[in-house]
């Protein structure tokens, strides 16, 4: 049986945390390392390619959160039955990167006016464009991709978190089936026992 670990910031929700829904919902331990911000300055230096999360596998060091989860997703029966079904799911997910670096500079910026207005920007353009149109799909298709669970759901879930925590504010309220989503997913029941004695 292959050793899983798992190395990312202890924060809610993140890139580390579809990787850790996945294993969860495949049935696999793993080591949950989480990385205080005062550890990750001489941390970095150690990483190969100077990013977390990162998936030890049996010893080997492996980077890039949407490649992970893909890999895993492959493992998990999660990636679409065909080559068009993935091209849907790694869609959704590079539309939620699309959405993302505009967070990403939001919260950068350093200039207490400058992030209120951009902090404006973002919930009454940014964030109601991309989140329509994932509220359209999950609407139509009971999931974000293909009519069936797939990793970008767990990646998007996962992701709303730290969204919510960024932007202050309850993303999911206007997005009902969103909102059921969030829970469907969360409430798969190897999802769930994790969730429950995960960090806080």
């Amino acid at each position: 049986m292959s050793k899983y670990t798992v190395t990312y910031f202890d924060i809610k929700g993140g890139l580390g945390e579809p990787i850790r829904l996945i294993l969860a919902y495949m049935g696999k331990e793993f080591e949950d390392v989480r990385i205080k911000g005062e550890q990750w300055p001489e941390l970095k230096k150690k990483v190969k390619f100077g990013k977390l999360p990162t998936l030890e596998i049996d010893g080997k060091v492996y980077s890039q959160s949407t490649a992970i989860c893909r890999y895993l997703g492959n493992q998990a029966g999660l990636n679409g039955k065909n080559d068009l079904e993935k091209l849907d799911i790694d869609m959704i997910v590079g539309t939620y990167f699309d959405f993302s670096s505009e967070i990403s500079s939001y919260y950068h910026q350093k200039d207490p006016e400058a992030k209120e207005e951009h902090k404006k920007k973002i919930l009454n353009e940014t964030l109601p464009f991309y989140f329509s149109i994932f509220e359209e799909r999950v609407k139509t298709n009971g999931y974000m991709a293909n009519k069936e669970l797939s990793w970008a759901d767990f990646f998007l879930v996962a992701n709303l978190e730290r969204m919510e925590s960024v932007l202050e504010t309850n993303i999911t309220e206007k997005y009902p089936h969103l909102a059921a989503l969030k829970d469907k997913v969360f409430n798969i029941p190897k999802v769930k026992a994790y969730l429950e004695k995960r960090s806080q």
